[in-house]
C-alpha cells in the first residue's frame, strides 16, 4: 500500500489509456484524494511546446530526434513538476519511461541501452509504483482512428510499427507485479475501469 504512488498508463494509440485515466482522475476527486495528472510528451510549459513539436503533421524530425525532444520534455517535467510533488500527491502519468522504450527502442530501433541511460540521467531513482498497459488490436484500432477529427504525426503509422511497439510492452511488462494488461479488445471501457479501480484501490 502506497500513501501517494505514482501510476502509469501506458499502451500504444487508441488503446484506452487517455480515457481510463481521465476516469481515474475523476475518481480520485470523488474520494478527494489530491493528485496531479501529466501527459507525455508534455506536461510542463516547455514540455508543452516540445509535444506540439513533436506531434505536428508537418514534422519531419528523425527518430533521434523525437527521443531527444521527449527525454527533454521528461527533463522539464521531472524539474518542474514530478520532483516536488513526488510522495506528496498522487502522480498520474499518460506515458512514462516504458513508452519510450516501446517505441524509440522496440518501434524505432534505438538502442535500449542508450534510452535507459538517458532516463537515469534524469530521472534518478524516480519510477512508477504502478503501471497499466492498455492494449487493442488492428480492427479496434482502425475503428476508433476513424472517430477522431484530427490525428497526429505519431496516429499515423503502419499497424506492423505498431504491433512492434506493443509488443514491446508486453515484453517489458512480462511476469512483472508492477505492471497490469488492460485488454481493451474483450472488454469493454467500463468493465476495464472497474478492473483498474479495484487495483487502484489496493495501490492506495
Amino acid at each position: 500500500m502506497y500513501k501517494n504512488p505514482v501510476i502509469v498508463f501506458e499502451g500504444i494509440e487508441a488503446s484506452g489509456k487517455s480515457t481510463h485515466i481521465k476516469k481515474v482522475s475523476k475518481y480520485l476527486n470523488k474520494i478527494n484524494r489530491k493528485f496531479i495528472k501529466i501527459r507525455e510528451p508534455g506536461g510542463s510549459f516547455y514540455s508543452e511546446i516540445i509535444r506540439k513539436l513533436m506531434l505536428n503533421n508537418k514534422s519531419k524530425s528523425n527518430f533521434n530526434t523525437d527521443l531527444m525532444l521527449i527525454m527533454a520534455s521528461r527533463s522539464e517535467n521531472f524539474d518542474k513538476i514530478l520532483r516536488k510533488n513526488y510522495k506528496k500527491k498522487i502522480i498520474l502519468i499518460d506515458r512514462f519511461i516504458d513508452s519510450t522504450v516501446a517505441y524509440q527502442h522496440y518501434g524505432m530501433g534505438i538502442d535500449k541501452n542508450l534510452i535507459i541511460k538517458l532516463n537515469n540521467f534524469i530521472l534518478g531513482n524516480f519510477k512508477a509504483t504502478h503501471t497499466f498497459v492498455n492494449i487493442v488490436n488492428k480492427k479496434n484500432m482502425k475503428i476508433r482512428f476513424s472517430k477522431r477529427n484530427l490525428l497526429n504525426k505519431y496516429d499515423k503509422f503502419n499497424f506492423s510499427f505498431y504491433n512492434k511497439v506493443q509488443k514491446g510492452y508486453l515484453q517489458i511488462s512480462k511476469n512483472k507485479k508492477k505492471y497490469s494488461i488492460i485488454d481493451s479488445n474483450k472488454n469493454s471501457i467500463e468493465e476495464n475501469y472497474h478492473i483498474i479501480i479495484k487495483k487502484i484501490k489496493k495501490i492506495i
